[in-house]
């Protein structure tokens, strides 16, 4: 009888072994499965579709977080205003929780709501902004709007405490835009965001992009601007398109060094001539 002890000891840690290998696998399921659910709750808040704008390029490109459930809340957007011109926006939402993906949802959502009322960036923003602060929410988001008029290239400009832009022209130029901004959205009742104009002519192009694409532990976010700056440059001299640029600058944020989502979203004037830069 003693002899037959060990056998069933090796026996019973087998059983062990595949109930909690087993249950690891259901585990490692539900958590595949719950990733996937909250990357489909982010990619369902950001448009589908841009819209067309004759003599000028549109692309975008997003690289969601792959650190278990930190989707984060960054966005991109663009859509004809009432008017005919084109409001694009970039942002980022504080945290990277399923609950700041579904707060980008409802700051781009009302971006576009309050868009159909007042088209000037700064006083788009400062609406948004003080809608935040009246609903009480308890996340920020920052934010660069920009109003786009295709007949004349002109581009308007706002910012809530968000990341600066990057511009080039086809004869070489190039350089972060300087707006002086204001605060993100949600924090401060009454802020103001100062307007600044640019114009983009054939040629040209602008960058709009989150953080995750250039700052990081591995990057400091002057660093990560001025490689985004030669990125742009080097794309408008050579004529290449908004796309090629685009997902040039987001392979950018592979070198920040942590797992944050990034978003960019590019504007160019089609053609081989003329510039783009502050007006």
């Amino acid at each position: 009888m003693f002899g037959k002890r060990p056998a069933q000891d090796g026996d019973e840690l087998l059983a062990r072994l595949g109930s909690l290998t087993t249950q690891a696998r259901r585990h490692a399921e539900l958590q595949r499965t719950r990733v996937e659910l909250a990357l489909a709750l982010q990619r369902g808040m950001l448009p589908a579709d841009l819209p067309s704008v004759p003599g000028f390029h549109l692309a975008v490109r997003y690289a969601p977080a792959c650190s278990g459930l930190d989707v984060g809340g960054d966005w991109y957007d663009a859509f004809t205003l009432p008017d005919g011109r084109v409001g694009l926006s970039v942002g980022d939402v504080q945290g990277h929780t399923t609950d700041a993906a579904a707060f980008m949802g409802q700051v781009r959502v009302g971006l576009r709501a309050l868009a159909s009322v007042t088209g000037d960036p700064g006083e788009l923003l400062a609406r948004t902004n003080d809608l935040l602060v009246s609903l009480g929410a308890d996340r920020f988001a920052t934010c660069t709007f920009m109003r786009l008029d295709p007949a004349t290239g002109a581009l308007e400009s706002a910012r809530a405490g968000h990341t600066p832009c990057v511009w080039a022209t086809a004869d070489g130029r190039s350089g972060v835009s300087d707006d002086e901004g204001g605060p993100p959205l949600g924090v401060l009742g009454g802020a103001e965001y100062p307007v600044t104009r640019y114009r983009l002519t054939t040629g040209g192009v602008f960058v709009l992009l989150t953080d995750g694409v250039v700052e990081g532990p591995a990057l400091r976010v002057d660093d990560g601007l001025d490689q985004v700056v030669r990125l742009a440059g080097a794309a408008a001299v050579a004529h290449l398109e908004a796309g090629s640029l685009a997902a040039a600058v987001i392979k950018n944020a592979e070198r920040v060094g942590h797992e944050d989502d990034a978003a960019v979203l590019v504007v160019g004037h089609d053609g081989r001539e003329a510039a783009a830069g502050p007006d």
